[in-house]
């Protein structure tokens, strides 16, 4: 049986997405545009209902989350109801659970409401948004809410009329670059450049994504290079993928089967191949016209994987297209 020393050591193996996550607005990394005007909400209070929306690992929860507790610091606790999609969050939900929040009284600074953040909120049912709209409306001088979602489109119009949005958008390298740094010294970890250019491009703009992967390859490898970021991450290696369309571009069809063959005998699901060479062609330095057309194709063979029809057939077909579009390219 383990010690309980064992014990208290481990309550300190925070992960690092949590232990890293900013506690104030302007620590947020990224997205300046919809960090500054949440700055001024913090700043000044009274904030309206918000829906933050945007792609996944962009600081959307944590973004709400460091502007709950600027605006209501010690009162935080018991005047912020936070419900997660994990959460059942039917329509009884929020005529019960929400209802009665916002029913509570809780003494605040002028200017400062309850607040009631809804992660997911794209996940609720129609007939619970339904219900939050007339909520919204009754209670809205004591208290504000707080949309989290991926797709704005899937709040109906009603709530997305009564909200103020803002948009996240996916981080640059550069940005990411920057608060790994921060967390591989605090943590004392032995890296290459290299590793951390693997991990920004197996996160594609996605912080949590990188800081997982970061502590997933120093907790299996101790050390993070290139070769272990893509063990730990699973993804096909983007060197392998970049001969593939090399192979193509010099007009040896069959060496990138080779390549092709080989990425799907180690288990790769199409899906990833295909994501990793998209990103490989757009960042690969060929003609102009070249490219288009092989981002074209690539996203039509992609939407057939996506249909179903994942086989090694279709990506062979792929790289045809991609000969065929080289060989029309050379003759004109």
């Amino acid at each position: 049986m383990a010690s309980s020393s064992s014990f208290a050591a481990g309550a300190y193996d925070v992960p690092w997405v949590e232990k890293y996550r900013p506690n104030k607005v302007s620590e947020i990394v990224g997205n300046e545009d919809a960090v500054s005007r949440l700055q001024v909400i913090a700043r000044d209070g009274n904030m309206p209902n918000l829906i933050l929306s945007g792609p996944p690992g962009t600081g959307k929860t944590t973004s709400i989350l460091a502007l709950a507790h600027e605006l209501l610091g010690p009162n935080y606790k018991e005047a912020v109801l936070e419900l997660n999609a994990s959460d059942d969050r039917g329509i009884d939900v929020v005529r019960n659970k929400i209802k009665m929040f916002a029913q509570k009284k809780v003494t605040l600074r002028p200017g400062r409401h309850k607040i009631v953040i809804l992660d997911e909120a794209d996940s609720m049912t129609s007939g619970a948004q339904q219900a939050l709209r007339r909520t919204m409306e009754i209670y809205s001088n004591s208290t504000r809410f707080a949309l989290a979602c991926n797709t704005s489109s899937k709040i109906i119009e009603p709530i997305q009329s009564r909200c103020a949005l803002v948009r996240f958008s996916r981080l640059s390298d550069q940005e990411i670059l920057g608060r790994l740094i921060v967390v591989v010294d605090a943590e004392k970890v032995p890296y290459v450049p290299e590793g951390l250019e693997a991990i920004i491009f197996t996160a594609d703009g996605d912080m949590r994504q990188a800081l997982n992967n970061l502590q997933a390859t120093y907790s299996g490898f101790s050390f993070v290079n290139q070769e272990n970021v893509f063990k730990v991450c699973d993804q096909p290696h983007p060197l392998h993928v970049k001969n593939m369309v090399r192979h193509v571009l010099e007009g040896k069809f069959d060496d990138a089967c080779l390549g092709l063959k080989q990425l799907y005998d180690l288990g790769y699901s199409p899906t990833d191949i295909i994501t990793t060479l998209f990103r490989i062609i757009k960042n690969y330095d060929m003609a102009e016209y070249l490219k288009l057309e092989f981002m074209k194709e690539t996203g039509f063979a992609h939407m057939r994987i996506c249909d179903g029809v994942g086989s090694y057939l279709q990506l062979c077909g792929l790289l045809a297209k991609f000969s065929l579009v080289r060989e029309t390219a050379k003759a004109a």
